[in-house]
């Protein structure tokens, strides 16, 4: 495949990204390598290779969910510098 200077546009646009045309030509250099390099893999002989589903054997090992005491509501607002109920108040970050 090759990775022509409208493909790194369309990549560029997809990604809502901007690039001067020095960058431009660093990432086609980039894709380049990495599409070869794919094909490359694309040429190796997996036949009789169990394809790989997690890196080792031990599958979805997870804690059991335990409820464990914590602090209050109280406590937790007491050091707030604002607070309306029982939620933090900020300031606001957005502006219509």
């Amino acid at each position: 495949m090759e990775v022509t200077v409208a493909l790194t546009d369309h990549l560029a646009h997809l990604s809502r990204l901007h690039f001067s045309d020095v960058e431009k030509v660093e990432i086609r250099k980039d894709l380049e390598k990495m599409v070869a390099f794919v094909e490359t893999l694309s040429q190796l002989n997996t036949d009789g290779i169990e394809p790989l589903m997690h890196m080792g054997q031990a599958v979805n090992m997870l804690r059991s969910d335990e409820i464990e005491g914590s602090i209050s509501e109280e406590q937790a607002l007491q050091n707030a510098p604002g607070t309306h109920t029982s939620f933090f108040q900020v300031p606001k970050v957005i502006r219509k």
